[in-house]
């Protein structure tokens, strides 16, 4: 029986154009990584795994087709903070019924969405 998520893989043409990105600067915890490979998140939750994939090549040519989400809890100071580092939104902070979202593109167009439920 099918449960739920479990993770989600982005596949790059080397690793090391998303590692960092993802690890240092959207600070998501490495809990594996091998050569080309490495699992971001925390032990018994939803993952993301971004690795090297020999039928990748480039920038995304379709970045709308999927998007990522993470789990924010102040969307507005990750948008500040990121702004200020240079990473390029799409979406500022918008109220959407019960989450806050604002999208942005990883190094290599990929769509993050950042996502806080509104509460009260």
């Amino acid at each position: 029986m099918i449960k739920g998520l479990r993770g989600a893989t982005i596949w790059s043409e080397d690793l090391n154009n998303l590692l960092p990105f993802y690890r240092d600067l959207l600070g998501l915890p490495v809990m594996v990584q091998i050569p080309g490979f490495a699992v971001l998140g925390a032990a018994g939750g939803p993952t993301l795994a971004v690795g090297t994939h020999s039928a990748v090549r480039g920038r995304n040519a379709d970045p709308a087709r999927h998007m990522v989400g993470l789990a924010s809890d102040d969307v507005d100071s990750d948008w500040k903070r990121l702004m200020a580092a240079g990473v390029e939104f799409i979406e500022t902070p918008t109220n959407y019924g019960q989450l806050r979202i604002a999208t942005l593109k990883d190094p290599e167009g990929n769509l993050v969405q950042l996502l806080q439920p509104i509460t009260g």
